[in-house]
């Protein structure tokens, strides 16, 4: 029994930790880190950090690797997309443009890594300098206002950036708390469809008990969520856009071969080049993909600001490594996964405006968030010598 809650508590580690920090700034805010402005700020805030981590996340999985660049491309292809809608370009050809721009940069950095073997911290600490520097050129040094509403509302800017209500409520968004039901009614489908697949096939299943406190927590906060942004202006526009990516990236790590590769190459790379597969098309698959990941965010954060500006993207690539390997991505690579770096996300997340909510120095929350992330790297090193 002991050894079944020790099992628990590795398991859920930062998942505890999380209830932990949120219960800490619930009482030393007087509870404003839980108003529904503050939970619909949390997600409309930090979409980049969840955006970016999960393109990380699959360079992490190939050997602990990182991509440093992508906060500067971030801002690379948000003055982009700025400048061309300044000039009155069409916001869609735009958006293309952006993703196409992050897909060849990605395309850039996987060549140097993939075929040539720079290491990926060198190849991508010179894109760090390199799509800083053109993001200066691109926007002049002066900032670009971006005045495209239907930019704007699609992508989470402005004031109208919401799905409307279509029911009409008085009070409260009812399309808003009619969706959070939705996807819980689906959660709780999927979940009951997979353990009868899984029984039918013979597989082992976790205990029903364990399952369906499993189904009644994550349900139930769900609802909460919904319940909250409910009662400020519904479902934000960048929450649909965290949803997608998360989705997509979940099915890719867990229901593709390239997800098994990356997490073959993570874990022994010499095995997998032995077994026939070709380890450089899934170093160049991993920073495209980050590159791609990197033009979503661009979009998402110079829509959330209406504007662009050579600054913007600043520390974006410490805010996606901490995220994921907060959310229990290994440093050594082989481990990782969507809900982990959720979790490490929301966390980051949460510290942040805890801290702001108190008026803690700037400095200062560099100082706690260096910790958290110095902590989960320790917590990961232990417990791969633990396996060892």
């Amino acid at each position: 029994m002991n050894l079944k809650v020790m099992d628990i508590l590795k398991k859920y580690t930062m998942t505890l930790a999380l209830i932990a920090v949120i219960i800490f700034f619930y009482a030393n805010t007087g509870g404003k880190i839980l108003f529904p402005q503050n939970i619909n700020n949390l997600i409309s805030q930090n979409a980049y950090v969840f955006v970016l981590a999960a393109g990380m996340l699959l360079c992490i999985l190939t050997g602990g690797n990182i991509d440093l660049a992508c906060g500067s491309v971030v801002c690379f292809v948000g003055g982009i997309g700025a400048v061309m809608m300044d000039a009155n370009i069409n916001e869609w050809v735009a958006v293309v443009v952006m993703l196409i721009g992050g897909l060849l940069v990605g395309a850039w950095q996987g060549f140097w890594i993939a075929y040539i073997k720079v290491p990926p911290f060198i190849a991508t600490l010179a894109g760090m300098y390199a799509f800083r520097g053109l993001s200066n050129i691109v926007l002049q040094g002066y900032v670009v206002g971006i005045r495209n509403e239907t930019f704007l509302n699609v992508f989470g800017g402005g004031a109208d950036c919401y799905v409307p209500d279509f029911f009409g409520g008085a009070n409260m968004n009812i399309t808003c708390m009619v969706a959070g039901v939705v996807i819980a009614i689906i959660y709780v489908a999927s979940v009951i469809k997979n353990r009868i697949s899984a029984q039918s096939k013979g597989y082992e299943v976790a205990p029903l008990y364990s399952e369906l406190a499993k189904m009644i927590i994550i349900c139930a906060v769900v609802i909460w969520i919904f319940y909250k942004l409910a009662n400020y202006k519904g479902i934000p526009a960048a929450l649909i856009w965290i949803a997608v990516v998360l989705l997509a990236y979940a099915y890719i790590t867990s229901n593709t071969t390239m997800g098994r590769y990356l997490y073959a190459v993570g874990g022994n790379e010499k095995a997998t080049r032995l077994s026939g597969i070709d380890p450089r098309k899934i170093y160049f698959f991993a920073y495209v993909n980050m590159g791609l990941m990197s033009g979503l965010a661009g979009i998402l954060t110079v829509a959330r600001a209406t504007q662009a500006q050579p600054t913007f993207g600043q520390g974006y690539e410490m805010d996606a490594i901490a995220a994921c390997f907060i959310g229990g991505a290994s440093a050594y690579g082989g481990e990782g996964n969507v809900f982990g770096i959720v979790i490490g996300a929301i966390l980051m997340g949460v510290i942040n405006m805890g801290m702001s909510i108190m008026g803690v120095n700037a400095n200062y929350q560099k100082v706690v968030k260096g910790i958290v992330v110095l902590a989960a790297i320790i917590f990961d090193v232990l417990s791969n010598k633990k396996k060892k």
